[in-house]
């Protein structure tokens, strides 16, 4: 007589369940659509203000030209500044034009973290991708989860103290985070005790962190800091070199890696897959390969004209990939040195000179297909990558695009914007 009592209870627990389960599913659904919304929204704002600017300067270039006598040399001066202006602007639309060649990208869901109150500088997924960490200009990383069964006892807010340029998970647990700032600091900290376990500082010349990198294999990490010096663009402030390689189980230096005499600053570094590879690129366009078992460099070639942004090895181990400050991305062959597998020119969504607030950069997708680009643009460029033509873009920011990763094992992209927001995006 219980058991049968207890049948019903049963049934009713279960079709609560699917219930619940079915308004989850609603509620994504829900948010995706707001979502896009709000981004088409956000971009028909743009378009907007930019249709109002080109008309105000179409109209100043009539009221130029209306003068008479001594205004007749000021209207062919102006028409010229003008003609200038008007190429300009249809150069903007048709780069505008050619992005929208790239498709918007399918997507399952996404969730947008609003956490932050100031630009966002660096987005990084853990090891296993479970939890998140993002910074922001004002010194601020946050430690969060994007899925809401999840638990939150590793969220968590660290104010540093002073811009946050570098952010790396230790490679083997989702235990310890590395931040890098600008103010030549290394904090590691523990999500588990939620607190600063060590408190590095480079020495006094080599002011600001611009990467850390975990070895995939040995408890150590390598840390490029530069010294700095007056100037408007990112790159122009980067002076010379530091790259030291740390022991993280007694958190001290244990030996700086040769770049010769005064070498320019090291922007980007990657392990390979044993972490017996060391890449660093450098302002100066150069790519330096270290053996990491010897301590010493091994080989090293010119790779871009302008300084290198980021620098990444492909998912086989056999290539590596650069992307210029120019905006133009190669895949160099490690089996047949300086030969190109594969290039792209990215320039419509990142250049030199509209990067005034930190470098780009990339991400690569699990299997090594796709490549994410940060992006001085509403959206980011997803890049099919050896012999797969094209590209999409992902959903709009209400700003540019700052910083980019992927999920270790899902199709999950990350997007950090100047307009403050994380998106956590789910594609088809």
């Amino acid at each position: 007589m219980l058991h049968d009592t207890r049948i019903p209870a049963l049934l009713k627990i279960s079709s609560e369940h699917n219930t619940v389960n079915c308004l989850k599913g609603d509620i994504k659904q829900l948010n995706l659509k707001v979502s896009q919304l709000q981004a088409l929204l956000e971009e028909k704002e743009v378009q907007l203000c930019q249709a109002r600017s080109g008309k105000r300067d179409s109209f100043q270039y009539i009221d130029d030209r209306s003068g008479a006598g001594s205004q007749d040399l000021k209207s062919c001066v102006s028409k010229s500044e003008k003609s200038g202006l008007f190429q300009n602007v249809q150069d903007t639309r048709g780069e505008m034009q050619r992005e929208e060649e790239f498709p918007e990208v399918r997507v399952d869901y996404q969730e947008t973290f609003l956490g932050h109150t100031s630009p966002i500088t660096q987005c990084r997924f853990s090891a296993s991708g479970d939890n998140i960490a993002s910074a922001s200009v004002d010194g601020t990383v946050r430690i969060w989860t994007y899925e809401s069964s999840a638990s939150t006892s590793r969220n968590a807010t660290i104010y540093c103290g002073a811009e946050v340029m570098s952010l790396e998970w230790d490679s083997k647990s989702d235990r310890l985070l590395l931040i890098g700032t600008a103010d030549g600091g290394i904090k590691a900290w523990n999500v588990d005790a939620k607190r600063v376990v060590c408190d590095l500082k480079c020495t006094k010349e080599f002011t600001s962190v611009l990467d850390l990198k975990c070895s995939p294999v040995e408890p150590i990490f390598v840390s490029a800091a530069a010294s700095t010096r007056p100037g408007a663009m990112y790159f122009d402030k980067l002076g010379h070199a530091s790259l030291t390689v740390w022991n993280m189980r007694t958190w001290k230096a244990m030996t700086v890696l040769p770049l010769g005499e005064d070498p320019p600053a090291i922007t980007s570094l990657c392990f390979n897959h044993n972490g017996k590879l060391l890449a660093a690129a450098a302002k100066d366009g150069m790519i330096h390969m270290f053996d990491m078992s010897a301590g010493q460099q091994i080989t090293g070639w010119p790779a871009h004209d302008f300084p290198i942004s980021s620098v990444l090895f492909g998912s086989d181990e056999t290539s590596i990939f650069t992307l210029g400050a120019d905006g133009k991305i190669f895949e160099w062959s490690l089996q047949n040195q300086g030969e190109v597998l594969w290039s792209s020119n990215c320039s419509r969504f990142c250049n030199i000179q509209s990067d005034i607030m930190c470098k780009q950069e990339m991400a690569l997708d699990a299997n090594g297909n796709q490549l994410l680009l940060s992006s001085n643009s509403l959206r980011a460029p997803i890049y099919k990558v050896r012999g797969r033509m094209g590209g999409m873009t992902t959903l709009p920011h209400s700003g540019s695009i700052t910083t980019v990763d992927w999920h270790p094992t899902l199709p999950l992209l990350l997007t950090g914007s100047v307009d403050q927001s994380v998106r956590i995006t789910s594609i088809l």
